[in-house]
């Protein structure tokens, strides 16, 4: 069953240790994608998402204007980070892995979310929705995402590590289905 990634009600974000003290938390805010969600097996389902990488936000634009630089993402390059779903591991009826290829900086590695299903619902609109929160953490330099500088106190001003987290709406595509099912 096709699913739409409801962009209003989606987020992703991270979060990077600064300076060794503190974590910097962003977001990218163009997200979009396909889920091809079953239901009654999810092992079946299947995930594609794609990430404007200049919408990334981090609250403060001089930031947000390095990590857009060929320093970190190179959004002239490479202007899209994207997730696809290679295998879905249900662990319970609310708890399921999805693996899958992350592609970032044109540099792509497989990464495993821990995913929660939220359930679904019918929206006042006639629609029906489902939600899903997912996390991972990644090693930023697997991605060749290696800028930084060393503190004279010891460690770095950005962490490699980087935390995931996902909150995700996908919207039942029942319209598109009935026009095709009449055709």
């Amino acid at each position: 069953m096709s699913w739409i990634i409801d962009s209003s009600h989606t987020r992703v974000g991270f979060t990077a240790r600064h300076m060794m003290i503190t974590n910097v938390h962003g977001e990218f805010e163009k997200v979009n994608g396909t889920v091809e969600f079953d239901e009654e097996n999810p092992e079946r389902s299947a995930v594609e998402v794609q990430i404007e990488a200049a919408s990334i936000n981090t609250r403060d634009a001089n930031r947000d204007a390095h990590l857009r630089s060929a320093d970190f993402l190179d959004v002239e390059n490479h202007p899209y980070l994207t997730f696809k779903s290679t295998r879905i591991e249900k662990k319970s009826d609310e708890h399921g892995l999805i693996h899958g290829d992350l592609t970032i900086h044109g540099v792509t590695h497989p990464v495993v979310l821990d995913t929660q299903f939220h359930g679904k619902s019918k929206s006042p609109w006639g629609t029906t929705n489902a939600g899903f929160e997912a996390t991972t953490k990644i090693s930023r330099k697997e991605w060749g995402l290696t800028w930084n500088v060393g503190l004279e106190t010891g460690g770095w001003l950005v962490s490699d590590h980087i935390n995931i987290r996902i909150e995700l709406e996908i919207i039942k595509q029942e319209v598109a289905e009935a026009a095709a099912a009449t055709a």
